[in-house]
């Protein structure tokens, strides 16, 4: 058996995989998000513990034996985010998240020095853990001082683990310390944080071993100790992993609370203009790259939230797809990275008329997002990474509608996997057999499919027409919002 750990910002998700690759069982604990200020996005690392606790013990109560059999585990976790701890390990404030954009300044002065694109192969965006360490010298210089580490989520939760300072390179790659290319720490973009490599953890694949867990940990959840703890990776590359992203030119489109848009390549060739992410992959000599949009489904939780109705409830009623109306919505609640790479612009709705009626509030929602993936697939053709097709996953891929509108936008045929579970925490439970020597690095085959949701050609036109309309109100209003 192997086990699978995804810390998320909404939650945390244990699964259990056995060796034929059948998920077993799962459990999730939920997290909540601290917002203080606007643009501030915020959780208590100890909160963290407290979820890994919840949904694996939840397992062993459950399937003891199982869990009692697993030989290795896995670790994916969401990105960028700055756990700082002292020399005691001592966590100094909560850890600023990867939607977190208070660091924007910080970012902009990191991105104009040419070596950070020039060894990172990223635009410094304000989500990255740098410009948070730069944020957080400037304003409490004594806490930056007293820093031992800088931990990314999953690799704080792995301390608990096994006690060790380790990272693997995919979740690394979001930090604007490495060089992506090299595969390893920049001591000179440390140097120009004020840090040095004794801050970092160490590096390791992610299908290698990266720690084994203690006893004490191992006997409170239930599981054997000194089982190797797989390096994991970042939550998108472990979801590539989990659906078989992973022979270059393969894709899949996540529609979680962020979206996604995310190709696997042989090799490393990046293009920060694009506002593209060239990140390392979770496997040895891959890498990927991704657009990256900030709100997807927290998008139509929004729209929910306001509306007082549940996002599953919006989307079931909009029937057969259809032209976009008039009603027109830029998704930019926190801001937006690809292709725009600006934290201060927020969302907007135009075109309101007495006929918008909820499900045109709705479709305009969708379409907005969409719109927005448009953005990410347009930066890829522009470097000719584009794929040829795409394989639906994440929360939002259960709807039928808007599947319909992301493969008319984009003119791809969008994949959608059988009933499963092929998301992050499986991708950290296969990657957790390759660090036991269970499964070659590499061999993450793709889920059957249930269907193919294909473009309609007839409403082509009419959603290019969309698009350039969403285009033109970004360029008219970003300044005004």
């Amino acid at each position: 058996m192997f086990l699978g750990l995804d810390l998320g910002t909404s939650g945390l998700k244990a699964l259990l995989m056995d060796d034929a690759g059948q998920v077993r069982a799962s459990a999730q604990a939920p997290l909540s998000v601290a917002r203080p200020r606007s643009g501030w996005s915020e959780q208590d690392p100890a909160h963290w513990i407290g979820a890994c606790r919840a949904a694996v013990t939840a397992l062993s109560r459950d399937h003891g034996q199982d869990m009692g059999a697993v030989v290795a585990l896995g670790l994916s976790g969401q990105m960028h985010g700055a756990t700082v701890i002292d020399a005691a390990d001592r966590v100094l404030n909560p850890a600023i998240l990867w939607n977190d954009t208070r660091a924007h300044t910080e970012a902009a002065a990191m991105d104009a020095d040419p070596q950070f694109r020039a060894k990172t192969g990223n635009i410094v965006f304000p989500g990255f853990t740098a410009p948070k360490l730069a944020w957080l010298a400037r304003q409490d210089p004594d806490r930056f001082d007293a820093a031992a580490k800088v931990l990314l989520p999953k690799d704080y939760l792995r301390l608990w683990l096994t006690g060790d300072y380790l990272s693997d390179l995919s979740d690394a790659s979001g930090t604007a310390w490495l060089d992506v290319g090299a595969r390893d720490w920049s001591d000179d973009l440390l140097a120009a944080t004020g840090l040095t490599r004794d801050h970092m953890p160490g590096l390791v694949e992610g299908s290698a071993p990266g720690g084994a867990l203690r006893a004490a940990v191992a006997a409170e959840l239930g599981l054997p100790a000194g089982i190797p703890v797989a390096g994991g990776a970042g939550d998108n590359a472990a979801s590539a992993v989990g659906v078989g992203v992973v022979e270059p030119g393969t894709a899949f489109l996540s529609l979680g609370t962020s979206g996604v848009l995310f190709v696997a390549s042989a090799g490393y060739a990046p293009d920060p203009d694009t506002a593209l992410h060239t990140f390392c992959h979770a496997l040895p000599e891959r890498w990927h790259q991704m657009g990256v949009i900030l709100s997807a489904t927290d998008a139509l939780a929004w729209a929910g939230g306001v509306l007082g109705t549940a996002p599953e409830t919006l989307t079931a009623d909009l029937g057969d797809l259809a032209a976009p109306g008039r009603a027109l919505f830029l998704p930019y609640l926190g801001g937006e990275r690809t292709p725009h790479n600006d934290a201060q612009v927020r969302g907007a709705l135009i075109g309101i008329e007495h006929a918008t009626d909820r499900a045109a509030l709705v479709r305009a929602v969708l379409e907005g997002v969409t719109f927005a993936f448009l953005d990410s697939l347009r930066a890829m053709q522009a470097t000719g990474t584009a794929p040829a097709r795409l394989i639906a996953v994440g929360g939002g891929s259960r709807s039928r509608a808007w599947l319909a509108m992301l493969a008319t936008a984009l003119g791809l045929p969008v994949d959608v996997p059988v009933a499963g579970d092929f998301g992050a925490a499986y991708g950290a439970a296969r990657l957790g057999a390759m660090a036991a020597g269970h499964l070659t690095p590499g061999a993450a085959s793709v889920p059957d499919m249930a269907r193919t949701v294909v473009p309609d050609p007839a409403l082509a036109d009419a959603f290019a027409a969309g698009h350039a309309r969403y285009m033109a109100t970004y360029s008219a209003l970003k300044e005004l919002s």
